[in-house]
């Protein structure tokens, strides 16, 4: 049997002291958070072509790399609330790129998988979104890169 550690609490857990002094929006991680998000949305709008958003194109990245599944799963593979992949999902249904049927596990779902043009998209798409990426991270080196990366997965 194997016991793991109890969690801590807010008495174990190390407190910071509240910052003091007046606040700056500029210094606020929210606000720069939503600046480099601003950044990168441009970059991507400019740069993944065929007329796809950023929720669509996670949803056909996400089937192309791990193969059908629920819209549910699909939702949560791809960070989207249930009416926001509910949403992406129709979309990429009439225009032919995925496919639902009845989930083999479970008649009562729907699996949701790309189409072969969806498969294609997503093959023909990929090199523009790893541009993109590259044109996000561009002002760092590699190792801020991977330190950055590795800091935003913390926090999320």
């Amino acid at each position: 049997m194997t016991v793991s550690a109890p969690r801590p609490d807010a008495s174990t857990t190390r407190r910071r002291k509240a910052p003091e002094g007046p606040y700056h929006l500029d210094d606020q991680i929210g606000f720069i958070l939503r600046q480099v998000s601003q950044r990168h949305a441009a970059l991507f709008a400019a740069g993944i072509g065929d007329d796809l958003t950023a929720t669509q194109w996670a949803v056909l990245a996400k089937l192309q790399e791990r193969g059908p599944c629920s819209q549910n799963r699909l939702g949560r593979r791809t960070a989207m609330d249930a009416a926001t992949i509910k949403g992406v999902v129709d979309r990429l249904g009439k225009r032919g790129l995925i496919e639902t049927r009845p989930d083999p596990e479970d008649g009562r779902r729907l699996e949701v998988a790309l189409s072969p043009a969806g498969h294609a998209l997503a093959e023909r798409t990929a090199p523009n979104a790893l541009r993109i990426t590259e044109e996000t991270l561009a002002p760092l080196d590699d190792a801020e890169r991977n330190q950055l990366i590795a800091l935003l997965r913390k926090l999320s």
